[in-house]
């Protein structure tokens, strides 16, 4: 009897631990741009386990920097929802954020940039931990698009997709410090670990334009093809490669960052568009915007393997278990 209860005993803290394990895996997270949602999946059953209203049109969503809380942009709203990236549940809503299309954490952690796309303005918050306080609002020029921070948070970048331009503002006066054409309708910037490249998706085009940002003037130096409407980034993870999503083309594309040409590419339905990566590295999981898809890239064997539907154009990707970024 007693074997008995102490057997019994051990599978229950077994199963419990189990559970336990199960419940820490944070799911991800799919903003559903045309419903003014987010769809919560679940990693280990791949169900949509709810499906959270937000404000409308969230676009793109960040992680706070102390990791509680991930922010969605909701754009036509001028607000922040404050979700917990691991339980999924709302914590806050911020209002009185004009026109938050994209945003950025500086790595300093002590500005919080927004990119207002219809307005036509950049903003500089301040950051406490907690509380957001605008600083100054910068005019831009035409249709601030996609935001990147270099390394020192000195600069950020931003594209303006209307006016095929890249511009960078100097974080500490909050002014621009120079401009440059671009190929047609930037999208989303990604700079180099060093901080001398930065790396334009071309979504009015086929190719990511890169930019020497090492002197006083940046300089176009190279375009690499890589598929029609090339859009969205995302590191691979192993400081050498870099995801780019072609949202006509059908594809992701996988970029050598120091020989700045495609090693492989994959095919992906549905127009895919925001990623993100497996702590593995074996996984993209990223939005077919046209399908209401969430689509999971199996890069061993260069196809999807899964897909999960989601709301209206599903848009940004977030998963607190991610490769490095």
């Amino acid at each position: 009897m007693k074997f008995f209860s102490i057997t019994r005993a051990c599978v229950v803290l077994i199963g419990l631990s189990v559970n336990v394990a199960f419940a820490a895996i944070p799911p991800l997270f799919v903003l559903n741009s045309l419903e003014a949602s987010v769809s919560v999946i679940d990693p280990l059953t791949w169900a949509e386990t709810s499906r959270i209203s937000t404000g409308k049109e969230p676009h793109h969503l960040y992680l706070t920097p102390d990791e509680k809380s991930l922010i969605v942009a909701n754009a036509l709203s001028d607000t922040l929802t404050f979700l917990d990236p691991r339980t999924a549940q709302v914590q806050r809503t911020i209002q009185g954020i004009v026109d938050p299309y994209h945003l950025r954490f500086s790595p300093d952690m002590k500005w919080f940039i927004t990119a207002a796309n219809r307005l036509n303005h950049i903003d500089f918050y301040r950051w406490d931990g907690k509380d957001l306080n605008l600083v100054r609002r910068v005019a831009t020029g035409r249709t601030p698009s996609h935001l990147w921070i270099d390394s020192r948070s000195t600069t950020v970048y931003s594209t303006m997709q209307d006016s095929d331009e890249l511009i960078a503002v100097d974080i500490a006066t909050q002014t621009i410090k120079w401009r440059v054409h671009t190929g047609a309708m930037p999208a989303d910037v990604f700079g180099s670990a060093d901080d001398k490249r930065i790396f334009v998706g071309l979504t009015g085009s086929d190719s990511v334009e890169v930019f020497d940002v090492s002197g006083p003037q940046p300089v176009s130096i190279k375009k690499i093809k890589t598929g029609n409407g090339a859009h969205a980034f995302r590191s691979a993870g192993d400081g050498r490669h870099l995801y780019v999503s072609n949202r006509v083309a059908n594809s992701i594309s996988k970029i050598d960052l120091v020989t700045q040409q495609v090693v492989e590419s994959y095919p992906v339905p549905g127009g895919p568009d925001c990623m993100d990566v497996s702590a593995d590295g074996r996984f993209i999981y990223v939005s077919s915007r046209w399908a209401r898809k969430l689509s999971v890239v199996d890069t061993e064997a260069k196809k999807v393997v899964r897909q999960v539907t989601v709301g209206k154009s599903p848009h940004g990707v977030w998963t607190l278990q991610h490769a490095r970024r």
